[in-house]
């Protein structure tokens, strides 16, 4: 397999800081390991005395201000309150979380400045490799009972198992967003998108950030003889077939894109802004129900609209993890078994809080909760869940994620 450049920056960073770890540093690796060891063996009241008048810092991305509301008038009060838990959150994700806990490593640091984090597939490849996560800890998790781990878009993480390595915290489906005054029919398989952005010139484009990434990988999949050939280890050969037709679709529609694809949109807030002006007709989301708080925030105007293309998109779940050289373990489990809590998912499952798809099995939580749930309002500008299930994707192994982020700039972008 030809490696990306990050993974052979990651492979000379663990033979650097492992193979050449002194004896002092294996002395400190021994002592975390019986540290982690001790925590396995609590049980769920030592493990809540232990937490009790902690503070947990939480890495996690803030680019969302319904996300960032849950949290500091939900969470953190909530926590406070029930449990004496003080969270603390630090703005950051992937490849800020990789670089910062590969940097404590190397430095030998055996106590964390970070507790926990909210991350996906490709960095839960990458902290792997560096041995950078505690556990498995999700089976001492009480409310771990309710998640709805024979979903295989759940218990799954970019082809990985989870193994108790993380936590399931929400599942999403990309969406495309349009605007409904100036599209009357949202184009539906990648024929028919290929046509409209022909006919609509300027009118569309994609990120070269996560969500847009995502996307391709939709496109990918759509473009192989059955999803399942891309499903299970990353193959170079199935990747260089598909990825090759992927960038020709591309290459063949880009002059037509946004300022004729000479340049991308590098964040996604960048894509909502031009989408809310009417400079794009089109911009998407990993989350299904997004579209529903943009409207109430007043980020998206009345008439935007949201829907699944029939080729295919990808839903995935997100996911809370342990750092393996966290110092308040207890405390984290304690953060993560509330934030799973049939109460905690209720309130981000709502469409006007955050419209959050919930990991919860509705049907293993007790009857009022179940009722809750069921009666939920509505979503007014987002498809149903039970509409778009059928062209869920499953996401892929990280090397395909990784190789994509570099190939779409060599193929497309130059």
């Amino acid at each position: 397999m030809k490696q990306s450049s990050f993974l052979q920056i990651l492979l000379s960073f663990v033979l650097l800081t492992f193979l050449g770890a002194c004896g002092g540093q294996q002395t400190s690796e021994k002592a975390q390991n019986n540290q982690n060891t001790n925590i396995s063996k609590l049980n769920w009241s030592q493990i809540e005395a232990k937490a009790k008048g902690q503070t947990v810092n939480l890495m996690m991305w803030m680019g969302d201000p319904f996300i960032n509301a849950y949290i500091k008038k939900i969470v953190q009060p909530q926590l406070k309150e029930k449990y004496n838990i003080n969270l603390n959150v630090i703005n950051g994700q992937g490849k800020e979380i990789v670089s910062a806990l590969m940097a404590e490593l190397e430095a030998g640091k055996t106590n964390s400045e970070i507790d926990m984090m909210w991350m996906n597939g490709e960095t839960f490849f990458q902290l792997k490799q560096i041995k950078a996560l505690y556990g498995p800890f999700t089976n001492q998790l009480p409310n771990a009972k309710y998640i709805d781990f024979d979903n295989q878009f759940i218990n799954t993480d970019f082809q990985q198992p989870i193994e108790g390595m993380e936590c399931p915290w929400g599942n999403v489906q990309l969406a495309l967003i349009y605007n409904s005054e100036k599209v009357k029919s949202p184009p539906m398989t990648l024929e028919d998108l290929e046509q409209f952005v022909k006919a609509n010139p300027g009118k569309f484009t994609l990120g070269t950030e996560f969500t847009g990434i995502t996307l391709l990988k939709s496109f990918l999949i759509a473009l192989a003889d059955k999803p399942e050939d891309l499903y299970g280890k990353f193959d170079q050969a199935k990747y260089d077939k598909y990825s090759k037709k992927l960038w020709e679709y591309l290459n063949r529609i880009k002059p037509y894109f946004w300022k004729e694809g000479k340049t991308f949109p590098s964040t996604l807030a960048a894509m909502h802004q031009m989408f809310a002006n009417g400079e794009l007709y089109f911009t998407m989301s990993n989350n299904d129900c997004e579209v529903d708080n943009k409207i109430a925030q007043g980020t998206f105007p009345g008439w935007a609209r949201a829907y699944v293309l029939k080729s295919g998109t990808i839903q995935n779940s997100h996911y809370l993890s342990i750092t393996k050289n966290s110092p308040h373990k207890a405390a984290a489990m304690q953060v993560i078994n509330f934030m799973i809590s049939p109460e905690a998912q209720y309130e981000k499952f709502k469409p006007e809080v955050w419209g959050d798809g919930t990991i919860l099995a509705i049907g293993k939580l007790p009857k009022e909760w179940q009722d809750k749930f069921n009666n939920v309002p509505s979503r007014k500008y987002a498809p149903k869940r039970a509409d778009i299930q059928q062209y869920a994707l499953m996401e892929l192994a990280p090397e395909y994620m990784i190789r994509l982020y570099e190939d779409f700039r060599k193929e497309v972008i130059r």
